[in-house]
């Protein structure tokens, strides 16, 4: 990818953060979730005891199809929050199918509210690393340098330190040197 086709955020001056790696993963699963949820959510919701929400199932396929194509651009962080967010709902739904329905599909259901547990602390881990490399990047480090002013000794110190300053000769012009230069110019 070259300089001109870069968005402005991305960082094509460093390789991938493991952060961005694991977000990348991320992005991939939630695309092919959401295009299971998409394409089966009746295989789904007979599974884990979800019957009669094929719809609510098919619109969780486009939400993680979305959060998908976003956490495979160059700013994943608001991706991860959004996956977070979405992980929560899913969670919520596969409680209703955990209380419902025969064994299988209860068992089916604690499953899978298992596994999205552990999806949902990596994705609060990647979010929260991204956040914080995107502040260190930002210069949004936490530290109050307010009361620096730049100067080794201070603004007092700086005030009048070049006051015994003795230009060399050799950077020296008159006016005179000046005018003959510009006379030599083309215009």
């Amino acid at each position: 990818m070259n300089g001109a086709s870069t968005p402005a955020r991305s960082r094509p001056d460093r390789s991938l953060t493991p952060s961005d790696r694991i977000a990348r993963n991320l992005g991939w699963f939630s695309l092919g979730l959401g295009l299971a949820e998409l394409v089966a959510p009746r295989l789904l919701a007979r599974t884990l005891g979800l019957e009669g929400r094929e719809t609510l199932l098919r619109a969780y396929g486009l939400r993680e199809i979305g959060a998908g194509m976003w956490a495979l651009s160059d700013t994943p962080a608001p991706a991860m929050w959004s996956r977070v967010a979405g992980d929560l709902a899913d969670l919520g739904t596969l409680a209703l199918g955990a209380r419902g329905g025969d064994e299988a599909q209860k068992r089916n259901a604690i499953i899978a509210i298992a596994a999205i547990l552990g999806i949902t602390a990596l994705d609060l881990v990647t979010a929260l690393r991204l956040g914080e490399e995107s502040s260190e990047r930002e210069g949004e480090t936490g530290r109050d340098y307010s009361d620096r002013s730049g100067f080794p000794r201070g603004v007092a110190g700086a005030r009048g330190a070049a006051a015994g300053f003795e230009q060399p000769e050799d950077f020296r012009a008159t006016v005179e040197d000046l005018a003959e230069q510009r006379a030599f110019e083309p215009a």
